[in-house]
Protein backbone atom coordinates (compact mmCIF):
# COMPACT_ATOMS: atom_id res chain seq x y z
CA UNK A 1 0.00 0.00 0.00
CA UNK A 2 1.23 3.43 -1.26
CA UNK A 3 1.52 6.54 1.71
CA UNK A 4 2.00 9.90 0.46
CA UNK A 5 2.77 12.77 3.10
CA UNK A 6 1.00 16.18 2.56
CA UNK A 7 3.54 18.35 4.89
CA UNK A 8 1.93 22.31 5.69
CA UNK A 9 1.33 25.04 8.26
CA UNK A 10 -2.06 24.99 7.09
CA UNK A 11 -3.14 27.96 8.36
CA UNK A 12 -5.96 28.26 7.25
CA UNK A 13 -6.47 25.00 5.04
CA UNK A 14 -8.08 26.43 1.51
CA UNK A 15 -9.62 24.72 -0.92
CA UNK A 16 -6.77 24.89 -3.05
CA UNK A 17 -5.24 22.57 0.08
CA UNK A 18 -8.25 20.11 -0.10
CA UNK A 19 -7.72 19.77 -4.13
CA UNK A 20 -4.13 18.41 -4.12
CA UNK A 21 -6.21 16.43 -1.39
CA UNK A 22 -8.09 14.77 -3.45
CA UNK A 23 -6.02 14.89 -6.36
CA UNK A 24 -3.12 12.88 -4.04
CA UNK A 25 -5.44 10.38 -2.77
CA UNK A 26 -6.31 8.77 -6.41
CA UNK A 27 -2.71 8.88 -6.95
CA UNK A 28 -1.49 6.99 -3.55
CA UNK A 29 -3.47 4.28 -1.52
CA UNK A 30 -3.75 6.47 1.83
CA UNK A 31 -2.48 9.97 2.85
CA UNK A 32 -1.70 11.77 5.55
CA UNK A 33 -1.83 15.55 5.87
CA UNK A 34 0.63 16.83 8.59
CA UNK A 35 0.29 19.50 10.10
CA UNK A 36 3.38 21.72 11.30
CA UNK A 37 3.32 24.42 14.31
CA UNK A 38 6.06 26.39 12.74
CA UNK A 39 5.93 29.50 14.78
CA UNK A 40 8.14 31.43 12.96
CA UNK A 41 4.74 32.48 10.83
CA UNK A 42 2.80 33.49 13.91
CA UNK A 43 -0.42 31.26 12.67
CA UNK A 44 -3.73 32.72 13.71
CA UNK A 45 -4.86 29.01 14.91
CA UNK A 46 -3.24 27.30 17.61
CA UNK A 47 -2.08 23.59 15.82
CA UNK A 48 -4.93 21.72 17.86
CA UNK A 49 -7.92 24.01 15.78
CA UNK A 50 -5.79 23.31 12.41
CA UNK A 51 -6.31 19.58 12.71
CA UNK A 52 -9.29 19.75 13.70
CA UNK A 53 -10.36 22.01 10.63
CA UNK A 54 -8.75 20.18 8.27
CA UNK A 55 -10.82 17.19 9.48
CA UNK A 56 -14.01 18.62 9.46
CA UNK A 57 -13.46 20.01 5.90
CA UNK A 58 -11.72 17.15 4.84
CA UNK A 59 -15.32 15.04 6.54
CA UNK A 60 -17.15 16.90 4.64
CA UNK A 61 -15.40 16.15 1.15
CA UNK A 62 -16.05 12.71 2.48
CA UNK A 63 -12.09 11.75 1.87
CA UNK A 64 -11.40 8.26 2.87
CA UNK A 65 -8.45 7.00 3.55
CA UNK A 66 -6.98 10.06 4.71
CA UNK A 67 -5.36 10.69 8.33
CA UNK A 68 -4.03 14.34 9.83
CA UNK A 69 -1.93 14.37 11.83
CA UNK A 70 0.70 16.91 13.88
CA UNK A 71 4.30 16.21 12.94
CA UNK A 72 7.30 17.97 14.73
CA UNK A 73 11.03 18.03 13.50
CA UNK A 74 12.80 16.89 9.86
CA UNK A 75 10.04 15.65 7.66
CA UNK A 76 12.13 12.95 6.19
CA UNK A 77 12.53 11.18 9.76
CA UNK A 78 8.55 12.10 9.83
CA UNK A 79 7.93 10.20 6.40
CA UNK A 80 9.97 7.14 7.28
CA UNK A 81 8.33 6.31 10.94
CA UNK A 82 4.75 6.23 9.04
CA UNK A 83 6.50 3.96 5.80
CA UNK A 84 5.63 6.79 3.66
CA UNK A 85 6.92 6.62 0.24
CA UNK A 86 6.70 10.42 -1.42
CA UNK A 87 6.30 13.98 0.08
CA UNK A 88 3.27 16.02 -1.82
CA UNK A 89 4.10 19.82 -2.64
CA UNK A 90 2.05 21.97 -4.41
CA UNK A 91 3.41 24.21 -6.94
CA UNK A 92 1.04 27.38 -7.81
CA UNK A 93 4.14 29.48 -9.23
CA UNK A 94 7.42 29.83 -10.61
CA UNK A 95 8.15 31.47 -7.42
CA UNK A 96 7.45 28.93 -5.10
CA UNK A 97 9.34 26.85 -7.38
CA UNK A 98 12.86 27.52 -6.05
CA UNK A 99 11.99 27.25 -2.41
CA UNK A 100 10.63 23.42 -3.25
CA UNK A 101 13.51 22.29 -5.14
CA UNK A 102 15.49 23.06 -2.39
CA UNK A 103 13.75 21.61 -0.09
CA UNK A 104 13.24 18.71 -2.19
CA UNK A 105 17.02 18.61 -3.03
CA UNK A 106 17.85 18.69 0.93
CA UNK A 107 15.22 15.56 1.58
CA UNK A 108 16.53 13.66 -1.21
CA UNK A 109 20.21 14.16 0.06
CA UNK A 110 18.75 13.18 3.58
CA UNK A 111 16.27 10.43 2.31
CA UNK A 112 16.94 9.31 -1.44
CA UNK A 113 14.30 6.49 -1.01
CA UNK A 114 11.38 9.08 -0.50
CA UNK A 115 9.88 10.96 -3.65
CA UNK A 116 8.89 14.66 -3.65
CA UNK A 117 6.09 14.65 -5.99
CA UNK A 118 5.08 18.11 -7.34
CA UNK A 119 1.26 18.53 -7.74
CA UNK A 120 -0.39 21.78 -9.83
CA UNK A 121 -3.56 23.02 -8.11
CA UNK A 122 -6.68 23.57 -10.05
CA UNK A 123 -6.09 26.67 -12.44
CA UNK A 124 -9.22 28.26 -10.06
CA UNK A 125 -6.56 27.76 -7.10
CA UNK A 126 -3.71 28.49 -8.51
CA UNK A 127 -3.11 32.01 -7.01
CA UNK A 128 -4.81 30.94 -3.82
CA UNK A 129 -2.60 31.24 -0.14
CA UNK A 130 -3.19 31.07 3.19
CA UNK A 131 -1.85 34.55 3.56
CA UNK A 132 -4.23 36.02 0.82
CA UNK A 133 -7.14 34.48 2.84
CA UNK A 134 -6.62 36.13 6.36
CA UNK A 135 -5.91 39.03 4.60
CA UNK A 136 -9.26 39.16 2.72
CA UNK A 137 -10.92 38.24 5.87
CA UNK A 138 -9.60 40.89 8.32
CA UNK A 139 -9.84 43.42 5.59
CA UNK A 140 -13.86 42.68 5.72
CA UNK A 141 -13.73 40.45 2.51
CA UNK A 142 -15.50 37.12 1.12
CA UNK A 143 -13.57 33.87 0.84
CA UNK A 144 -16.11 31.81 -0.36
CA UNK A 145 -15.55 29.28 -2.48
CA UNK A 146 -11.57 29.36 -1.66
CA UNK A 147 -12.35 28.15 1.52
CA UNK A 148 -14.35 25.78 3.16
CA UNK A 149 -17.56 27.15 4.79
CA UNK A 150 -16.69 25.97 8.20
CA UNK A 151 -13.39 27.47 8.13
CA UNK A 152 -14.10 31.02 7.01
CA UNK A 153 -16.72 31.12 9.85
CA UNK A 154 -13.70 29.73 12.14
CA UNK A 155 -11.59 32.57 10.75
CA UNK A 156 -14.42 35.28 11.63
CA UNK A 157 -15.17 34.18 14.80
CA UNK A 158 -10.80 33.77 15.58
CA UNK A 159 -10.61 37.43 14.07
CA UNK A 160 -13.78 38.87 16.10
CA UNK A 161 -12.44 37.84 19.18
CA UNK A 162 -8.96 39.49 18.48
CA UNK A 163 -10.42 42.62 17.82
CA UNK A 164 -12.12 42.59 21.15
CA UNK A 165 -9.14 41.96 22.77
CA UNK A 166 -7.22 45.17 20.82
CA UNK A 167 -10.12 47.59 21.72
Amino acid sequence: MSLAIYPGTFDPVTNGHLDLVERGLRMFDELIVAVAPNPKKQPLFTLEERLNLIREAAGEKGFSNLRVEAFNGLLVDYVREQKGAAIIRGLRAISDFEYEMQMALMNRRMASDIETVFMMPSEVYSYLTSTIVKEVVSLGGSVRGLVPEVVEEAMRKKLRVIEDIVE
